[in-house]
């Protein structure tokens, strides 16, 4: 059963977990178990200490590609009190409950054969070539996509059929002609950050079809696409084509990279 525990016990925990995750990042030996350990570190300080939990909750349930049948089942408990918690139907849940739908998630995992766990372990383990990669950031609540088009000052060229103000949770800035030149096909999925619903922004395209193209042969998929420094009507047909295939939300902007970044930091 899920249990709850006091606000005092929140606040200590949520002071433990930010504490022992910058211990972990400076002393972690990347071994296997600490990996896991640290990633659920990360997983429940990003729940516990986020305004809307319920959200982040639902966030690393999706990350995971688990039901929430199957994590119901998992813990022994109703569907729909999985439901409640990411709805924000029950009260914010307390670290125990925290705790073990995190280790959940993990151990779901592991019996699937780590996959997301070997996914984060770079994201845990490495540095970004800032050459690469200008920016990348995680929000603990997450933003529409009609909220990130309003910052950045960005032209719709498509919107999901299904989702038309999709919840994103980060965004990655990177130079696109680098990345396709320079990034092997392993690295790409760490462009991705903590959660592939994001907004990945494009700079330095010219058209758009490159970076749209790069997208429709991977596995993995952002929730909207940005070109920078591109007008609507310069987007070539195959990038707009493929973001329909995809049903991928694609904008583009001509706002400068820094003033953008500085925006969406601030957000």
């Amino acid at each position: 059963m899920l249990t709850t525990s006091s606000n005092d016990d929140v606040a200590f925990v949520r002071f433990i977990l930010c504490a022992g995750t910058l211990v972990h990042c400076m002393q972690g030996d990347n071994t296997d178990s600490d990996i896991k350990n640290r990633l659920a570190e990360k997983m429940a300080g990003e729940i516990t200490l986020s305004n809307k939990p319920g959200d982040v909750m639902k966030k690393w349930r999706l990350n995971f590609d688990v039901a929430q049948s199957d994590l119901s089942t998992f813990l022994d408990v109703s569907p729909s009190v999985i439901s409640d918690y990411e709805s924000g139907r029950r009260k914010s849940p307390g670290t125990v409950i925290v705790s073990k739908i995190v280790n959940a998630l993990l151990d779901i995992d592991e019996q699937r054969g780590s996959k997301k766990i070997r996914a984060y372990e770079n994201m845990i383990s490495e540095s970004y070539d800032k050459k690469i990669v200008f920016d990348i950031h995680e929000y603990t609540s997450p933003m529409p996509v009609t909220e990130l088009a309003d910052l950045i000052e960005a032209e719709i060229i498509h919107t999901q059929k299904t989702e038309y103000d999709k919840q994103l949770y980060g965004y990655t800035v990177v130079d696109s002609l680098k990345a396709i030149l320079e990034l092997p096909s392993y690295e790409f999925q760490r462009l991705y950050g903590w959660s592939t619903e994001r907004a990945m922004i494009f700079t330095r395209v010219s058209t758009g079809r490159s970076p749209l193209v790069a997208i429709r042969v991977t596995s993995l998929k952002p929730g909207a696409i940005v070109l920078h420094g591109l007008k609507g009507k310069d987007v070539d047909p195959i990038a707009r084509k493929i973001a329909e295939v995809e049903n991928i939300h694609l904008m583009s902007t001509m706002m400068p990279v820094e003033s953008m970044i500085e925006i969406l930091q601030s957000r």
